[in-house]
């Protein structure tokens, strides 16, 4: 499953909100995979693409999970996320289209793909 920005689910914001909830705690899990804008990271001869940091907020817009989006500054897969299944807001920044918010559903032992970026090229592989 991919979910792309620019369609009716996407929102282009600007200050984030914080705070907590416990939410979906004992229900199935499944994964969430975020090709968010990278961030050029020099290690002396070596120059890395770090993926950004993201935020995925409840539907009823409480912040669940804050996700770094890498093990090291100098690893340029994101993570994958363990998730309740479930419904759940994205909010992340875009290379093309700054900071936006997509709506993301996660089924059950599933794998759910967010690339930001991907409109009119083919999707990455993770």
């Amino acid at each position: 499953m991919i979910a792309q920005p620019g369609g009716n689910d996407s929102l282009f914001i600007g200050m984030v909100r914080s705070g907590t909830l416990d939410h979906g705690i004992g229900l199935a899990e499944g994964y969430l995979l975020v090709y968010s804008g990278t961030d050029e990271f020099s290690d002396g001869d070596l120059v890395y693409n770090v993926h950004s940091s993201y935020l995925i907020y409840t539907p009823n817009g409480k912040l669940f999970k804050s996700v770094e989006n890498h093990m090291s500054r100098s690893d340029e897969i994101p993570d994958i996320v363990k998730l309740p299944a479930g419904s759940y807001i994205v909010e992340a920044r875009s290379a093309t289209n700054g900071y936006v918010r997509v709506r993301v559903v996660i089924k059950p032992s599933r794998r759910t793909l967010l690339d930001l970026d991907s409109r009119g090229k083919e999707s990455p592989r993770g």
